[in-house]
């Protein structure tokens, strides 16, 4: 957990998960949240869960109750999820953090494909798209070597090739990872949004998340961070996400 700031006396109490009465909402709780409403829905939802935890968010970590890097263990350990149902011709959309729902509403469903492309199921949550998140979620995180390795098996498992391309991804994030160890203050620091914003663009080849995808990626990322932690709303992170909601709508 991040240094918190003292919270001054008769302050309001922190903003909470409804009934998980000791939980304060953490801005990393809303970044990955942020992370999931883009990877499974394409983009935030306006006045959705996402925009309402980084509100409260922004407030637990003025009153000094929260850190600007800290998560709770209810969204880390339990994760956060979005679910979908068709109802009558309507998706209806599930948010929740740790099986706590905190965001329900309707969506109209998609049109139903008759051509044979139909069965390519073209919207699977792709590698490209997930570290695309990833700038979103974690895009002020200062690229590391756990980063630069999570980022290199990702492009490897979505070439489906052990080569490294030359200027790609992983490339860029090794490049980046060397120069941060060497630059004292982090304003000066490549971070992921830098590497990643375009992620979509410069994969020479993409493919849907899979489970066995995220799990080569986040040991990735333990295997290269001292702490043996993956990074919330980070590289392993959106993986995880992604092919957890994937697997969801039964396209692995």
């Amino acid at each position: 957990m991040s240094q918190k700031q003292p919270r001054p006396q008769g302050d309001p109490e922190p903003i909470k998960y409804g009934d998980l009465a000791s939980k304060p909402i953490a801005p990393q709780d809303a970044a990955a949240m942020q992370a999931a409403e883009n990877i499974a829905l394409g983009e935030t939802q306006k006045g959705g869960p996402a925009a309402v935890m980084q509100s409260a968010a922004t407030v637990n970590e003025r009153r000094g109750v929260v850190g600007h890097d800290d998560a709770t263990d209810v969204a880390r350990d339990q994760g956060i999820t979005i679910s979908e149902a068709e109802v009558a011709g309507h998706r209806i959309i599930t948010e929740a953090v740790g099986g706590q729902v905190v965001g329900q509403y309707v969506r109209p469903a998609p049109a139903n494909m008759n051509s044979p492309a139909g069965v390519l199921r073209t919207d699977a949550i792709t590698i490209g798209e997930a570290l695309k998140a990833t700038a979103l979620s974690a895009g002020d995180k200062p690229v590391d070597q756990s980063d630069a390795a999570a980022i290199q098996a990702a492009e490897v498992r979505a070439g489906r090739t052990s080569r490294i391309t030359s200027g790609g991804l992983a490339a860029s994030a090794q490049a980046a990872a060397t120069l941060n160890a060497r630059t004292m203050l982090d304003e000066n620091k490549t971070k992921l949004a830098d590497v990643l914003a375009d992620a979509t663009t410069k994969l020479l080849d993409d493919k849907p998340v899979t489970r066995e995808d995220a799990e080569g990626v986040i040991g990735a990322e333990l295997r290269n961070n001292p702490d043996l932690a993956t990074h919330p709303g980070g590289v392993a992170s959106s993986m995880a996400a992604a092919a957890r909601l994937n697997q969801e709508k039964g396209k692995n």
